[in-house]
């Protein structure tokens, strides 16, 4: 570190110290990845089909996430029911 004695890492203070730098540079580090990440992203020429792609996988998240909740919706096994029946009333070929 820039203007850190060397030995400022002995003691309590400077275990803090040391604990505060590393979290600073992962954040910068992890902050330039994002960045380059961005730039690439704005980029494309297919955004607009990205951000529908990312908007309809958010919607199924947030739907998994709800029934694993068990907010709403029907049960597992009643679903898998009604699956089969309509499989076998359509025939061999699905």
């Amino acid at each position: 570190m820039v203007g850190v004695p060397r030995d400022a890492h002995r003691g309590e203070d400077g275990q803090a110290v040391l604990l505060v730098a590393g979290l600073a540079d992962l954040a910068l580090t992890t902050c330039g990845t994002a960045l380059q990440a961005v730039r690439g992203l704005l980029g494309r020429s297919d955004l607009g089909e990205l951000a529908t792609q990312g908007q309809q996988d958010l919607r199924a998240r947030g739907r998994l996430a709800l029934d694993r909740a068990g907010a709403g919706g029907e049960p597992h096994m009643e679903a898998l029911a009604r699956h089969a029946r309509s499989g076998s009333a359509g025939g061999a070929g699905d």
